[in-house]
């Protein structure tokens, strides 16, 4: 579907790079989003390691082919050598048998992706970088892209874990494509690999719209916040276990102490 999309205006300030990931870290915690827009991360964490790697063996399966069990360790091994999973893994000072663990356990989900239809593949990893308003940079890696029955595209999110709450994510991405390829995708989709679950989500310019409006408000708060040298809410939740600032923040500590 051809649109075209109007980023709304945004405050003046400093140059920001916005992810998916950050913008719904924003929508969480906004101090979280915060910190790490300013290089403020939290520890590194095997799940989100595994996770990871998993993707890389997903991307591998659907670009090259399917994978004989008795190829997954090194390609698991080349994926991790070939990419910033390397350094993770460094950081997380991780054992030849932690490895080992990690390896079975993304084979366990590979099996289970492997079930999944791949009819009308067009891409794995897509890239996305725009520029909508001056000096902000909205960017986003796409897991997957089909054709739809419909004649558009279907943009598709792996998860590894529990599906959780992906709107917003998935708003994200979909505003990314428009305004980069000037069309609404027909679909994007959530789908976890572990349990089946499956999101589905139809965007049309009003959605898009909407989301833009929340992307610049985000800009524009982030980059008050730095002018007026300040800082902006925080909010407890799951994220805070992830998060670089919990030592000093009484919410985060409240609400890891619960978890």
């Amino acid at each position: 579907m051809p649109c075209v999309i109007v980023f709304p205006k945004v405050g003046p300030g400093e140059d920001i790079r916005l992810s998916a990931s950050t913008f719904v870290a924003y929508r969480e915690c906004a101090d979280y989003a915060k910190s790490r827009l300013e290089g403020v991360w939290g520890p590194e964490s095997v799940p989100a390691f595994k996770g990871g790697l998993a993707h890389h063996v997903f991307a591998r399966h659907l670009s090259d082919g399917p994978i004989s069990a008795d190829r997954l360790a090194q390609v698991c091994r080349e994926e991790i050598g070939g990419s910033n999973l390397n350094f993770k893994m460094a950081a997380l000072s991780m054992k030849p048998s932690g490895l080992d663990r990690v390896i079975d356990e993304v084979g366990a989900l590979y099996d289970r992706f492997r079930r999944f239809p791949t009819e009308g593949f067009q891409g794995a990893e897509i890239r996305i970088q725009v520029e909508p308003a001056e000096g902000v940079t909205l960017v986003g890696s796409i897991d997957a892209v089909f054709s739809d029955d419909g004649g558009g595209v279907r943009l598709t999110d792996w998860k590894t874990g529990e599906l959780g709450e992906v709107r917003e994510q998935l708003h994200f991405y979909a505003l990314l494509w428009a305004l980069d390829k000037g069309e609404v995708p027909t679909k994007v989709e959530a789908v976890s690999v572990r349990t089946g679950e499956r999101l589905i989500e139809e965007p049309d310019v009003a959605s898009l719209t909407r989301t833009a409006r929340q992307v610049a408000d985000v800009v524009s708060a982030l980059r008050a916040a730095w002018a007026e040298q300040r800082g902006i809410e925080r909010r407890g939740g799951p994220w805070c276990r992830y998060c670089g600032l919990l030592e000093g923040c009484t919410e985060g500590r409240a609400a890891t102490a619960i978890l």
